[in-house]
């Protein structure tokens, strides 16, 4: 093509090609793993889903007559936080698409090994809307629960009717929920009802508990501030189809000066384990450049899951280098994670609401970390301290060697 005139047929034929091959390069490309290790999990060098994986029929108008300079006629802004489950051995990653005109939908990308060659499925995901159809939809969680069904919990958001029409800018969040058995045909449930104006990042145990299905919740007064509300919740009820929760317990609150005083919740649906369930979630703390979102890990009681026996202090993880740089930076964010047999665990998390990465790491290396790190002391004095006992234990061993 030269300045503005069109492309011959050829040219486009050409194009549409280089077009694919790139695309097949990108998705075909091997990860790597990155070497530098905490010792609790593996980083990998290239993200597994981007905008760019998206494929390009969902993008490119592909017809000479209709599109002679080859736009990008629908564009893709970002992919990001992934629900995750393995079903016939492959790894399926439903993630959050979002277009450039900031509606999210879902799409479903499946690989073999979890780390990369993930292709999306043909089509997304067309969820079936309730009687108030959703504006926006994201963050699922996916479980498969005792009862049969896979749940898919989600965002739902809509427009809030009691503020002024000139406010165009406040929501109300509340749980979608779906279920399925392949991932393919949904069933659209009601949403979830509580006692809070906003629930966010709700989460479905994978088991039922004295009978009924449990959920953690995140009840917030506001669509961004947690109000008097927060935490982690907690909440029995009867039946999926029609959820209600009467009543909401806080299991993990937020707390002054730590990295979840301003927001906390639960991320994917937690890992069953001989010592207890792994539990994965969000910590959100303000700063002058922002919201800075970190993953944080706890265990709870294998028979009241809702009762915390072990709670490391600090981060699991935080953003570094280009995860730091997105559409909303500084964070990162997981609701998706896929525990192995053989006890491989893979983690899905997303970074500064643009890209999808991975984690590798083994149940006995979660279990040690969330077993032996110190809880938080809250005070600088205490900080000192815990780092004072690590140093003479150390030394202890050093001398030790020394001698023998």
């Amino acid at each position: 093509m030269i300045g503005g005139m069109k492309m011959t047929r050829k040219e486009f034929s050409k194009e549409v090609k280089r077009l694919s091959a790139e695309y097949e390069r990108l998705i075909t490309r091997r990860n790597k793993r990155v070497r530098i290790s905490n010792g609790v999990y593996s980083r990998y060098k290239f993200p597994v889903l981007t905008a760019s994986h998206v494929p390009v029929l969902w993008r490119y108008d592909l017809n000479y007559k209709t599109n002679p300079f080859l736009m990008e006629r629908i564009g893709v802004n970002a992919a990001f936080n992934p629900g995750a489950i393995e079903l016939d051995g492959k790894i399926l990653l439903v993630a959050r698409v979002e277009g450039v005109d900031r509606k999210s939908f879902f799409a479903i990308a499946e690989s073999w090994n979890g780390v990369d060659n993930f292709r999306f499925w043909d089509y997304p995901l067309l969820m079936p809307e309730t009687s108030d159809p959703d504006v926006n939809v994201y963050d699922m969680r996916l479980v498969k629960h005792e009862d049969g069904w896979i749940y898919g919990l989600f965002c739902t958001e809509r427009k809030d009717p009691s503020v002024p029409r000139t406010d165009t800018s406040t929501a109300i969040a509340q749980c979608g929920v779906a279920r399925t058995h392949d991932l393919k045909t949904w069933e659209r449930l009601d949403d979830i009802k509580t006692r809070s104006p906003q629930q966010r990042n709700v989460v479905l145990h994978p088991e039922f508990v004295n009978g009924k299905y449990a959920l953690y919740t995140r009840p917030q007064d506001g669509f961004i501030s947690a109000g008097s509300g927060g935490g982690i919740g907690w909440g029995l009820l009867k039946s999926m189809e029609h959820a209600v929760i009467d009543s909401e317990c806080i299991i993990d609150d937020r707390v002054y000066h730590t990295i979840k005083e301003v927001k906390n919740g639960l991320g994917p649906a937690p890992l069953k384990t001989k010592k207890g369930w792994l539990q994965l979630a969000h910590g959100v703390r303000n700063t002058a450049a922002g919201l800075r979102y970190v993953l944080f890990m706890f265990l709870t009681d294998l028979s009241e899951p809702h009762k915390i026996i072990a709670r490391p202090g600090g981060y699991f993880l935080a953003p570094e280098g280009d995860e730091r740089i997105g559409d909303v930076s500084n964070v990162v964010f997981s609701n998706g994670w896929v525990m192995k047999k053989n006890g491989d665990v893979y983690i899905y998390y997303a970074s500064s609401d643009t890209r999808i990465h991975v984690l590798t790491t083994q149940v006995v290396r979660l279990l040690d970390y969330v077993l032996n790190t110190p809880e938080d002391g809250f005070r600088s004095g205490t900080s000192v301290q815990q780092r004072m006992n690590l140093i003479d234990r150390n030394l202890k061993v050093l001398h030790k060697k020394t001698r023998s």
